[in-house]
């Protein structure tokens, strides 16, 4: 790994939110590909970070700060990205279910997910079932993130996987689910495509879902 992508890539692994920026501006300003600089420096570092929150060496603001510095440099790369026509992994589109004010580990899910390349559009919280139909065709979107924080308000992912089948809209997307009391179990009951336990494993998860 060459000097500069390297420098990078410890930068964002250690949370260094304006040395990240500056890195990629300078490493552009060096005449590196826009493409170089986010898969050899950005995308594996947030793999990286993946790894270490699995191994119990990171934990969630670890993670986060990570994922900030991350979107700091993705602030600065995403024009040169549009630019050079490099095409998204998939868009996606996320949020935390009706009646769910949560936001922390959705918010995780949806930076770490930018910086494995995919486009999302994030809703926010208290997300109602019509809002996700609306999104889903506004956005021609391939992938459907929903969260829930809450054993309350897991019912109302069923009750969105409910509505977006009856609106005709399921079969436009892949639909994956998280939060702390959702599992593989429930996942398959409401009919999703899948579960993911942590936000690294959710960016596999997406990749897998968006083929």
């Amino acid at each position: 790994m060459e000097p500069i992508i390297q420098t990078l890539y410890d930068q964002i692994i250690q949370g260094k939110m304006d040395e990240t920026e500056a890195s990629v501006q300078n490493a552009l300003g060096e005449g590196l590909s826009p493409e170089r600089i986010l898969s050899e420096a950005m995308t594996a570092a947030l793999a990286r970070v993946g790894e270490l929150f699995e191994a119990g060496e990171y934990f969630v603001p670890e993670m986060l700060i990570s994922a900030n510095a991350m979107q700091k440099g993705m602030a600065v790369l995403k024009p040169h990205l549009v630019e050079v026509g490099l095409e998204p992994a998939g868009k996606i589109v996320i949020g935390t279910v009706k009646g769910d004010l949560h936001d922390i580990g959705k918010n995780l899910v949806a930076m770490l997910l930018e910086g494995a390349g995919f486009e999302v559009v994030d809703l926010g919280t208290d997300i109602a079932p019509e809002r996700f139909i609306e999104a889903i065709e506004r956005e021609d979107a391939d992938l459907l993130g929903l969260s829930a924080l809450l054993t309350t308000t897991m019912e109302n992912m069923r009750l969105t996987m409910q509505v977006i089948q009856s609106a005709g809209v399921r079969e436009l997307v892949k639909v994956m689910i998280g939060g702390a009391p959702v599992t593989d179990a429930f996942a398959a009951d409401i009919g999703a495509d899948g579960y993911a336990p942590d936000a690294s494993r959710a960016v596999a998860l997406a990749k897998k879902l968006a083929g």
